[in-house]
């Protein structure tokens, strides 16, 4: 397997959420240059929050780039120097107004390794104690609250269709649906 070998990085392109950056790289051992495009991102968090009585708590928001209302887990940008607990009780508040009591990493994924460097931290939050939303100006965010039994339907009729809140659901799921059967 070629392993790419970094010769040279540009950056084209710097803004708020993401940056651009051309690397030219050689595949060793063959010695063959090329360029790759690359989408700078920092890390992020998503979370799986259910309370008490087995209630997923999902947030529901418009995505310019999908240019439609979508159904997600709670997530967001980790802030600089933030951990990925810190940003998820910060993200669970700002967006829910929920703080969870405890917290479980379920894992840690890619979000699109081919050119994006975001690295995504999945969480379950329990123990959900609610409060005021402290969601920032530009968000307009609605919760929904649905029976944690109810995951594989959400992903199944395609209620849910963000990559992240999939695979964290999913994950929940997997590990835990013994618990929300009941």
């Amino acid at each position: 397997m070629a392993i790419e070998r970094p010769l040279e990085s540009k950056r084209i392109y710097s803004g708020r959420v993401v940056s651009l950056r051309v690397d030219t790289v050689c595949l060793e051992p063959k010695g063959t240059q090329a360029l790759r495009e690359v989408v700078e991102h920092a890390p992020g968090v998503t979370i799986v929050p259910i309370d008490s009585q087995g209630m997923l708590v999902l947030v529901r928001q418009f995505r310019t780039p999908a240019r439609q209302v979508l159904l997600e887990c709670p997530a967001g940008t980790m802030e600089e120097g933030e951990t990925p607990e810190q940003a998820v009780h910060r993200e669970l508040l700002e967006e829910t107004g929920y703080r969870a009591r405890r917290l479980i990493r379920l894992a840690g994924f890619w979000m699109s390794p081919g050119f994006c460097t975001e690295y995504m931290h999945a969480y379950l939050a329990l123990g959900l104690e609610p409060g005021p939303a402290q969601q920032e100006a530009d968000e307009d965010i609605q919760l929904e609250q649905v029976p944690a039994r109810n995951i594989p339907d959400l992903v199944r009729t395609q209620q849910v269709q963000d990559a992240k809140s999939i695979a964290a659901l999913l994950m929940a799921y997997t590990l835990y649906r013994q618990e929300w059967e009941r």
